[in-house]
């Protein structure tokens, strides 16, 4: 039986989480795993045509299982969907492991996915509703998250290295 991920990242859309979990994973020496590709692979469609197709309920219920899926099954760095914070069960499923909240501002959000309509959540006003979403999410990435790394006006590398130094971890 596994001890659980290394890292666990959360934190909005573009906030840097397949990046930086990325380049921990490679520093740490371990695996890493986005619940939102465990979806797509499972699903064979992307997740914004899972939104059009079935509704934000639906996808919910996916990731709901993708994260409990891999909390148990997964022992590196794992990052998740900006949303998966909302489920109550998701959350007191992050409470024994070490979870860091990439943050960022809606400036720095702007400079990195430009808010496109990519992004099922922000197809409208994108501006607006990212700023919403946040106020509907802080807190919550807040509560699970034992660090918080701010990423704005920082490299992926620079934002890896502070989730190293936060959690205490080694470079492999």
């Amino acid at each position: 039986m596994s001890s659980g991920p290394l890292v666990v990242l959360v934190g909005p859309m573009g906030s840097g989480k397949s990046t930086v979990g990325a380049l921990l994973a490679e520093r740490l020496g371990a695996p890493y795993r986005d619940t939102d590709a465990d979806i797509v692979a499972a699903e064979g469609r992307a997740i914004s045509d899972i939104f059009i197709e079935d509704g934000e309920p639906h996808f919910r219920a996916l990731e709901r299982e993708a994260v409990r899926v891999a909390l148990a099954e997964h022992t590196g760095v794992l990052a998740l969907g900006g949303g998966a914070v909302l489920d109550e069960g998701t959350r007191a499923l992050l409470a024994p492991h070490p979870v860091v909240y990439l943050s960022m501002d809606v400036e720095e959000a702007v400079k990195r996915v430009g808010l496109n309509t990519a992004r099922p959540l922000l197809a409208v006003n994108p501006r607006r509703q990212w700023r919403e979403l946040m106020d509907a999410r802080r807190h919550l990435y807040t509560e699970v998250a034992r660090a918080v790394v701010a990423t704005d006006e920082r490299t992926p590398e620079e934002v890896a290295q502070a989730v190293l130094d936060a959690l205490e971890l080694k470079d492999a």
